[in-house]
């Protein structure tokens, strides 16, 4: 993402493992196109894009910006084009973070 780009910083450290998944797919919904969101954790991310990828293809790019061991820093972007027939249904995720939506 470019630095002309408006980031949103989340350090999921700090927010209960419930609540992580809900925080994250709420801040990606209010998105604007070529905005981003950078999120800070302590485990690789891996499992949010995979989800990302499968529930909202076309529509985020992302980039590693620090990848461990004990911090993982990432940018997610909402890209300039949407895919066709994707919508801003960023409710929940279907994930197993346990979280009720």
């Amino acid at each position: 993402m470019s630095e002309a780009q408006t980031a949103t910083n989340i350090d999921v450290r700090i927010i209960p493992h419930r609540e992580r998944h809900p925080r994250i797919f709420g801040a990606l919904g209010a998105l604007a196109q070529a905005q981003s969101l950078q999120i800070t954790s302590d485990h690789d991310p891996r499992p949010l894009l995979y989800q990302l990828a499968t529930n909202f293809p076309g529509e985020f790019g992302w980039e590693y910006l620090e990848q461990g061991p004990e911090v993982w820093r990432l940018d997610i972007g909402r890209l300039e084009e949407q895919a066709e027939g994707s919508e801003d249904d960023m409710s929940g995720c279907e994930c197993c973070c346990g979280s009720e939506h």
